[in-house]
């Protein structure tokens, strides 16, 4: 009897086991789903936008519901030969952008200018037509060839930036800087869209802070190479050309920095097209769809935006009067500030961005899943700080020494903004949202930039008093910006957390 007793009971401890053994294996299944995957040779599951369950969904389906791309991420080799050749059409974008910064003295003298009217030329001049071309060229880039449409704006802005140096009165230099800007509305759409089809969502704030190297270049080497030009060319009082031509200093610098770009413009062509991933259509979706969709998920787009937001105002700002400032508050002279500032740069902004995708990769390992925006108000937390110092410093090199710091902890912000705005995006409105993220950096933050600071230095303090500008610019955008950033940690990780690409509106998925 006893016997038979200890076997049921063997038996009963059996079933008990297995069921739950069977539970636990359950439980590992479901959390696996939102798990991130190890980093190591495979590649993290693509989660389709309606959620785990989509399979049996897509069932009852229409016919014409958007296609899931399950297929492979291109090769390593394609994937890093894209990023430099980004890099480098970054840093040429960022070279002729910032070159005219050093340049605003001379400008200034010679075309009888104000701090209004160089504020004007510098921002809104060139975020003008990007904001009228810029969502338009975004549809194009969800649905056409990227690396073609990068390749014509390359050649756009560098012949524009050539072009500024043809002119000789405001309006002339307003108008070719607002051809730079045309032609770099192509840029972002383009390049963040091709890298999130190249990379998976763990690696791509390590490509995007590579690709950011361009930018730390760019705004580098306009200083060092601007700075090495006007010794050459720029304190001359020109150069006579046959035919009674006449070109100032400045004016060869810009002609000389802007035609180098066509030579990148082809090297975009060798890229390979990476195929789409995710949610594709063969049609890019109303912008009504994208504002409703951005409204849905608004907990998580608005910190993003209007954090940025007020960052780059403060950070354009000061960047677009820096020469000014350090030659009006210290004697400085504009070559000086190109070599102290050039090469601070290229040395603390590479540092910034690995570290800052370093940390979010090595956050999003141990599960933290806002780890994207936990470096962000990190970054700006610590940045914002010495922003605030840097002006009011006693002497150049203590404030060259602050902003070099301010530039190593605000880089780190760089790369992961990015990588959790296209984490979240799916593909089919990726190039729209994106130019919407552009659009308040370029737009709000280099428009406002410099006229904030102007409109300061001219209404309330004077040209010799511009570090208060600078002051009271980064007192009003940096705290409130690391306040917002810091409100959107929980609903991004929410998001990442549920699968990463956030859902459409219930309105839309139903169409």
């Amino acid at each position: 009897m006893s016997g038979f007793l200890d076997a049921e009971a063997k038996r009963g401890r059996g079933a008990l086991a297995e069921a739950a053994s069977a539970g636990a294996t359950k439980r590992r299944q479901e959390k696996a789903l939102h798990r991130p995957a190890r980093f190591g040779k495979e590649h993290i599951m693509d989660i389709p936008a309606g959620g785990a369950d989509t399979p049996e969904k897509s069932s009852t389906a229409p016919s014409d519901a958007p296609i899931i791309d399950e297929a492979a991420y291109p090769p390593p080799m394609q994937a890093w030969y894209c990023v430099s050749i980004l890099a480098l059409a970054v840093m040429i974008n960022f070279l002729d952008r910032g070159i005219l910064n050093l340049l605003v003295e001379p400008i200034k003298a010679d075309l009888n200018l104000s701090d209004v009217q160089m504020s004007l030329i510098m921002g809104f001049a060139f975020t003008f037509f990007y904001a009228i071309l810029g969502l338009p060229v975004a549809r194009l880039v969800d649905r056409h060839s990227r690396k073609h449409i990068m390749s014509i704006g390359i050649a756009i802005w560098s012949v524009m930036t050539a072009m500024c140096g043809f002119a000789s009165t405001f309006w002339h230099l307003f108008l070719a800087r607002v051809g730079v800007g045309v032609g770099e509305t192509t840029s972002g759409p383009s390049a963040y869209s091709l890298l999130s089809d190249y990379f998976p969502p763990y690696k791509l704030p390590r490509a995007i802070a590579v690709m950011n190297l361009g930018f730390v270049a760019g705004t580098g080497l306009s200083l060092i190479i601007g700075g090495v030009v006007i010794g050459f060319v720029g304190t001359s009082s020109g150069y006579d050309l046959p035919f009674g031509i006449h070109f100032r200093g400045w004016q060869v610098v810009l002609i000389l920095v802007g035609l180098p770009g066509l030579l990148v413009s082809a090297l975009m062509l060798t890229v390979k097209e990476p195929k789409r991933r995710g949610i594709v259509q063969t049609k890019s979706s109303p912008i009504t769809e994208v504002f409703q969709f951005i409204f849905y998920h608004k907990a998580v787009y608005i910190p993003l935006f209007a954090g940025l937001a007020l960052r780059t105002v403060q950070m354009f700002g000061l960047q677009m009067w820096g020469a000014p400032f350090y030659s009006r508050t210290f004697g400085w002279s504009a070559e000086q500030y190109a070599y102290v500032g050039g090469f601070s740069l290229l040395i603390a902004m590479p540092v910034g961005l690995f570290t800052g995708s370093w940390l979010a990769e090595r956050w999003w390992k141990k599960g933290i899943y806002d780890a994207n925006i936990r470096v962000t108000v990190v970054s700006t937390l610590v940045a914002v700080p010495l922003a605030i110092l840097q002006p009011i410093m006693p002497s150049p090199w203590f404030a060259a020494g602050i902003g070099f710091l301010a530039a190593l902890f605000g880089g780190m912000a760089a790369p992961v903004e990015n990588a959790a705005l296209q984490s979240v995006t799916p593909n089919h409105l990726r190039g729209q949202v994106t130019f919407l993220f552009l659009f308040i950096m370029n737009v709000v933050g280099m428009g406002l930039g410099p006229l904030v600071i102007a409109s300061f230095t001219d209404l309330i303090f004077s040209e010799a008093n511009i570090r208060y500008s600078i002051f009271l610019s980064a007192i009003l955008m940096g705290p409130p910006a690391v306040v917002i950033f810091w409100l959107g940690m929980k609903p991004y990780g929410r998001a990442m957390e549920a699968g990463g690409v956030l859902p459409p509106p219930p309105k839309i998925a139903a169409k």
